[in-house]
């Protein structure tokens, strides 16, 4: 019999939890929903997981890391800065649209995770995760365009994060599309006027250069 690596034992758990909480609820993905729900018995949970408070860990690293996870964005030798941070935004936009109820989730998660004893600070490193996301996207695009930033990068990360949390949260409670991308597009036209061109020689973009807006680093 192939011997599995802990990660693949913890796979079908840990993604039968997540569609638990998405169809009851947080409070509701017991031991025994969560292994009735990927067809384990009961003792494989304990095989896989320590505690319950190990598996809702591993559930909010999985959705974290998925949740600004978005496919590298082509970027055309003639795209503007403008387009090179417009793009980016229209790819977590598509996540946002095809994955509704695991975004939706995710604040379910963070608010369980404050108030949960011992899971308090997984909350705060999700939320440092998807700062460092969003400065790694102002820094490939200021790489790509030619650009850089007039404001402190960190600032204008934790601004940006704080505008589509907020954007995230109102289209899951009204589903207004053209409202949200209206107001998407809004903050890439804000971003770009907070560029200006690089003057220190630092080479930008080629035809085969792309914008990626997500990050594998784990905290």
């Amino acid at each position: 019999m192939a011997r599995h690596s802990a990660d693949e034992r913890r796979e079908q758990p840990v993604e039968a939890a997540i569609r638990v909480m998405i169809r009851d609820g947080v409070g509701k993905a017991t031991t025994r929903a969560v292994v009735a729900e990927a067809g384990l018995p009961l003792g494989a949970f304990h095989y896989c997981f320590r505690s319950k408070q190990e598996l809702l860990h591993s559930v909010i690293e999985r959705i974290m890391l998925r949740a600004l996870a978005f496919p590298l964005v082509p970027a055309a030798a003639e795209a503007s800065p403008h387009d090179l941070i417009r793009a980016p935004l229209h790819g977590y936009w598509d996540r946002v649209r095809e994955r509704p109820d695991e975004h939706q989730l995710t604040y379910e998660l963070t608010q369980y995770a404050l108030r949960e004893p011992g899971l308090a600070d997984v909350a705060r490193r999700q939320y440092q995760h998807y700062l460092q996301v969003n400065i790694d996207y102002l820094q490939s695009v200021a790489r790509l365009a030619g650009i850089r930033w007039t404001a402190e990068v960190p600032v204008l990360a934790r601004h940006g994060l704080d505008l589509l949390d907020g954007l995230t949260l109102h289209w899951l409670i009204d589903r207004d599309d053209a409202r949200a991308l209206a107001a998407l597009d809004m903050h890439a036209a804000h971003l770009a006027t907070l560029s200006v061109p690089r003057t220190d020689g630092v080479a930008g973009r080629s035809s085969s250069s792309v914008v990626s807006f997500s990050s594998d680093r784990r905290r």
